[in-house]
């Protein structure tokens, strides 16, 4: 590659970001809380917490103690911490495999969405229960026939006297059937195919509005997690307008960000990873060579992920966007997950067993039967490389 080429490449990912150093005390009170709560046999570490572990009740134990809404401004009940703080609690949490999907979705991204985008009579509605642990939001955007492609949602929304009215599905609606709430991008404007991104709007819809059906969508397990949303010609009044009407795709592009570079991307197996070497290290006969390299590449590709997701919570703090690095840790941390199960399949003689109460057989049962989605939901990994190759230049 020519000097001149790579002069004109995009930063893939922003600046490194070092913790400081004081909020070590924040992480050893987190540990503490968590030990406590394991300890009085209120959880069990499982893989995959964010999307299957609901406990309504832990997450308002989290929010008692001040870790939800974290950088939501103490105005509208949150708790005017830095994106770092936050980083280092949910850091926390999904190490240790601990119930956190109640809240996961509207501490991760609705919170900072409705302060950047909301009015202030919803922020003043739903800011303050979310910083409780007490209002729970999921995610309109995927559509039957339309997947990740996310320019071609079909929903549609009709304008009204007061309002708007929706017809139309939504599916992968991670928690709906417990959710208050989602954020729902439709259509306001005809279908435009030179100006794919155009004519879409987002709706704040409380999901027990008269028209909207919610239907469950089994997993493998038959445990439900997933659903789809259906809206039957749903009034939305115009104080659930959600930001500008036609700047949709700005607003979800945004979102993602927050969504897409977490580090839950990289540490749903992490439980996994821990028992792994737990099972390791304990076995008799010491550990080959071989299994050692396998097992260190694990650590240090997660320590590389790590670094690259605190770049991108460093500049969500600074108040950027940044998309394209948020699709590379989505990416690359989705596919690191799944080689997590592969190694610890082939590593350690144990067979899954989902009906285990805990234990390295149990967390290998819940990543093997979760791992199908974990490169599809936010993005399938295909339109994450895609929306990289278009920033880069090469589309």
């Amino acid at each position: 590659m020519t000097s001149t080429a790579a002069a004109t490449l995009p930063e893939l990912v922003p600046d490194p970001v070092e913790l400081p150093a004081g909020l070590a005390d924040l992480r050893a009170e987190v540990r503490s809380f968590l030990d406590e709560e394991r300890d009085a046999d209120r959880w069990t570490p499982r893989a995959d917490v964010w999307l299957s572990g609901w406990d309504e009740s832990f997450s308002r134990r989290l929010g008692e103690r001040g870790w939800l809404g974290m950088t939501i401004p103490t105005e509208y009940g949150g708790h005017g911490r830095t994106a770092l703080e936050r980083y280092v609690v949910t850091e926390e949490l999904l190490a240790a495999g601990a119930p956190v999907a109640a809240h996961w979705i509207a501490d991760r991204q609705i919170g900072p969405s409705l302060l950047r985008h909301g009015t202030e009579e919803q922020r003043r509605a739903f800011l303050p229960g979310i910083a409780r642990g007490e209002v729970y939001f999921g995610i309109g955007m995927s559509e039957p026939d339309s997947g990740s492609d996310l320019a071609s949602v079909r929903t549609r929304a009709t304008r009204v006297d007061g309002g708007w009215r929706l017809s139309g599905t939504k599916v992968w609606t991670s928690g709906a059937h417990h959710a208050h709430a989602f954020f729902a991008l439709v259509r306001t404007e005809p279908r435009d195919d030179a100006h794919r991104h155009a004519g879409l709007s987002q709706f704040l819809v409380e999901l027990d509005s008269p028209g909207v059906e919610i239907r469950p969508i089994p997993l493998l397990t038959g445990a439900h997690h997933f659903n789809e949303v259906r809206f039957d010609d749903v009034f939305i009044p115009d104080s659930r307008v959600f930001g500008e009407i036609g700047n949709g795709w700005a607003q979800v592009t945004g979102e993602l960000a927050f969504e897409r570079s977490g580090p839950e991307r990289f540490l749903s197996t992490y439980p996994l990873l821990s028992s792994l070497v737990g099972e390791l290290t304990a076995a008799s006969g010491g550990v080959d060579t071989g299994t050692r390299r396998r097992v260190g590449s694990l650590v240090s590709r997660l320590w590389t992920l790590r670094a690259m997701s605190l770049a991108v919570a460093g500049a969500l703090e600074s108040g950027e966007a940044p998309e394209l690095a948020a699709a590379l840790v989505k990416d690359l941390g989705t596919r690191f997950e799944n080689e997590i199960v592969d190694a610890a399949r082939l590593l350690v003689d144990i067979p899954p067993d989902p009906g285990a109460e805990s234990g390295f057989a149990r967390l290998l049962a819940d990543a093997v039967l979760h791992a199908p989605g974990f490169t599809l939901r936010g993005g399938t990994n295909e339109v994450l490389r895609g929306i990289v190759a278009r920033g880069m230049g090469l589309r």
